[in-house]
């Protein structure tokens, strides 16, 4: 399939993607090396999501000195603090595989403007697959267009997770929720980066992701994937308004449905009966 019509704005974030993937790739191969420092337990940062992070951000602020940026590292700390146009960024999802050269990783970049998000660059940079999509003109990878799978029978796929690594998250009520999905589908896979996760619903490579406590930065390019590829992208309970609320669902709009269906009593949007039905459960 032939190239899509790249908007300008894309080309400028498939550009910061790539200065940020050289960067990445170039520590890689001493991964050793790499200083390390924890934010909290388990959740950690390298001078590498610093140093990819700021190539990022300086790409897109020479384009654009008028935008704002939303960065996981850096924050609001750089660009116009009130522009309609915010720039969210995750330099390097997947920080923890990087760490231990589990090659899973990828670089985020998603534009806001006025609050939806209009493009998305998702770019793996191991495997060199760069993942595009803009608002009304559909998903690509590597200019090939994306659609989600096809499957309608939740027994028959392949769904993504994330598991929760951050001491205070509730483990128990976790595993509750991925047992149901486990006896009800073909296969669960945690690869570890949820950016990356989002991208392989969006090509058909699972069928199905859903993870509790992620930020922004973490699903805003993903959410724009799925939804040009065809899929939808929200909470456990199915609302599409979701982007700050730390829960997400995705999946093509039949399997989503069902997901919704066994997931949404673990939402913290669910009913108060269905809030005890799970806590009866865990």
């Amino acid at each position: 399939m032939t190239s899509p019509n790249l908007h300008p704005m894309i080309n400028v974030a498939v550009k910061a993607a790539r200065a940020a993937g050289a960067i990445i790739n170039r520590a890689a191969l001493d991964v050793e090396s790499v200083r390390v420092s924890q934010k909290q337990v388990n959740d950690f940062v390298t001078e590498v999501d610093q140093a990819s992070e700021q190539a990022i951000i300086e790409t897109l602020l020479t384009a654009y000195p008028g935008h704002a940026i939303w960065a996981e590292e850096s924050g609001h700390e750089h660009g116009a603090k009130d522009s309609e146009f915010v720039w969210i960024i995750d330099p390097l999802d997947g920080t923890t595989n990087f760490i231990h050269g589990l090659p899973i990783y990828c670089v985020s970049i998603a534009l806001a403007v006025k609050g939806k998000i209009e493009q998305a660059v998702v770019y793996d940079p191991t495997r060199n697959d760069l993942f595009t999509a803009t608002k009304g003109r559909g998903a690509y990878m590597n200019n090939r267009r994306l659609r989600v799978a096809k499957r309608i029978r939740l027994q028959e796929c392949l769904i993504a997770t994330g598991f929760p690594y951050r001491v205070d998250d509730d483990v128990k009520f976790y595993l509750t929720m991925l047992g149901d999905v486990i006896q009800r589908s073909a296969g669960v896979r945690r690869p570890g980066a949820a950016a990356l996760d989002l991208a392989y619903v969006a090509a058909g490579f699972t069928d199905g992701f859903f993870e509790l406590g992620l930020q922004p930065w973490d699903v805003a390019a993903g959410s724009l994937l799925i939804t040009e590829a065809g899929g939808l992208v929200g909470n456990l309970s199915g609302d599409a308004n979701f982007l700050e609320q730390r829960e997400c669902l995705a999946a093509n709009p039949r399997i989503y449905g069902q997901l919704v269906a066994l997931l949404g009593k673990y939402s913290k949007f669910a009913s108060v009966t269905d809030k005890a039905s799970v806590q009866a459960l865990t």
